[in-house]
C-alpha cells in the first residue's frame, strides 16, 4: 500500500461529502479506515530545543509505557481498523524494548503499512534489520538540522555520527529489503537556509520521501521564536532547489510551496479529525473508552460515531470547520 498516493487521493478529491460517506461505509462494514498513532513509552533519549521535552512542566505528565498484555489488547482493540500504524507520535519509540514484537503483532493483524517516527539515534544496522524482519515498512526520521554543528545544536544530546550511520545502513539494506525512509525537516528561521546544502550531508539513495514542515508552538519549548517571516523572500527559491534535487534522486517531496500556503485552510484535512486515532500508556482514541473492557465497535455505537460520520456528509465546510492543524503541504512524486 502506497500511503502517499492515498494523501495525493484526498488532496484531489475536493468534495468533501463524498470523503464522508467513504469513511461512514467503511466504518459501518469494519474496514480499514484509521491513522493509527501509537506511543508504547512516554519518554525520549534526546532535548530537541523545539520539542516539548524541553519543558518541565508537561514532560511531567509523560510517564509510563505498556505492559505486554497492555499492548495485545490494544492490538485486538483498534489494529483490525486501522490502515496505518504509525509507532512513534511525540516520543521515542526505540526506548521500547520489545518494538520488534509490536511490529510484528501490527503485521499478525494484517495492519497494510507500519511506520517506525524515531529520532535514530539509537538504531544500528542490527536493530534496523529486525524491525525489517518484523514487518515494518518504513522510517520515520526527525531531523533538525543540515551540518553537524546545527544538527547537535537543535537535537540536544543528540550524535551526528550516529544518525549518519543510521543512513548508511539504511543504503546498504535496501538492497535486500523493502521500505521507505522518510525525513522530517522540521525548520525555523535559524536553520531554514542550511537545507540548501541538504544532499550535500545525505545520500539520496539512502532516504525516498522528505517532508519541510515549519516550527509549531507545542508548548513552553526552549527554542521558542516562532517567527518565519523573515523566509519570505527566499522561501520559495530553497523549495525549489531542494524540489530539483528530490526530482534528480527519485524522491517524494512533501512541502508548501510558499509561505503564504502555510496559513491557507488545508481543506483535505477535513476528515483528518474523523481518521486520527492516538494511542499511549495514557490515552486511547477518545475521552471515555475504556478499551481493556470495551470494543471499538460497542464504544463507537455508544459515542454515536457512526451517525457523526453520516451527519457529516450533509454539513457545509463551514460548519465542519476542521479543528486540526494540518498544514497544506503538496505531494511530489517524482
Amino acid at each position: 500500500m502506497n500511503v502517499y498516493k492515498l494523501l495525493q487521493l484526498n488532496r484531489k478529491v475536493k468534495n468533501h461529502r463524498i470523503k464522508f460517506l467513504g469513511l461512514y461505509l467503511l466504518h459501518k462494514f469494519n474496514r480499514r479506515y484509521l491513522a493509527v498513532n501509537l506511543d508504547p513509552v512516554l519518554a525520549c533519549n534526546l532535548r530537541c530545543k523545539m520539542c516539548y521535552f524541553t519543558d518541565a512542566e508537561y514532560i511531567k505528565k509523560l510517564k509510563g509505557q505498556f505492559k505486554d498484555d497492555e499492548i495485545k489488547r490494544v492490538a485486538e482493540t483498534i489494529f483490525n481498523r486501522a490502515l496505518k500504524l504509525q509507532v512513534g507520535c511525540g516520543t521515542e519509540p526505540t526506548l521500547y524494548k520489545k518494538l520488534p514484537e509490536l511490529v510484528a503483532l501490527g503485521k499478525q493483524y494484517n495492519v497494510p503499512y507500519i511506520s517506525l517516527t524515531t529520532n535514530a539515534n539509537l538504531l544500528t544496522e542490527e536493530k534496523i534489520e529486525v524491525l525489517l524482519k518484523a514487518g515494518l515498512n518504513e522510517f520515520t526520521i526527525s531531523l533538525h538540522g543540515v551540518t553537524k554543528a546545527s544538527y547537535e545544536d537543535f537535537m540536544g544530546r543528540a550524535d551526528y555520527d550516529k544518525f549518519h550511520a543510521a543512513f548508511n545502513a539504511f543504503k546498504k539494506l535496501k538492497k535486500f529489503y523493502d521500505f521507505k525512509v522518510r525525513i522530517n525537516y522540521t525548520f525555523n528561521k535559524d536553520n531554514f537556509h542550511e537545507l540548501e546544502e541538504l544532499f550535500h550531508h545525505f545520500d539520496g539513495e539512502s532516504f525516498d520521501i522528505l517532508q519541510v514542515r515549519p516550527i509549531q508552538r507545542i508548548g513552553n519549548t526552549e527554542y521558542n521564536d516562532f517567527d518565519i517571516s523573515t523566509l519570505k523572500d527566499d522561501y520559495s527559491r530553497i523549495i525549489k532547489v531542494i524540489e530539483n534535487n528530490c526530482k534528480a534522486n527519485g524522491i517524494t517531496l512533501l512541502a508548501p510551496t510558499s509561505i503564504s500556503k502555510l496559513s491557507n485552510n488545508n481543506e483535505a484535512s477535513f476528515i483528518f479529525d474523523y481518521t486520527f486515532c492516538y494511542v499511549s500508556p495514557i490515552s486511547f482514541w477518545k475521552e471515555g473508552f475504556n478499551w481493556k473492557e470495551e470494543s471499538f465497535n460497542s464504544f463507537s455505537k455508544k459515542i454515536g460515531w457512526g451517525k457523526l460520520l453520516f451527519s457529516n456528509i450533509f454539513k457545509s465546510k463551514k460548519e465542519l470547520k476542521t479543528t486540526s492543524n494540518k498544514l497544506n503541504y503538496e505531494v511530489e512524486f517524482n
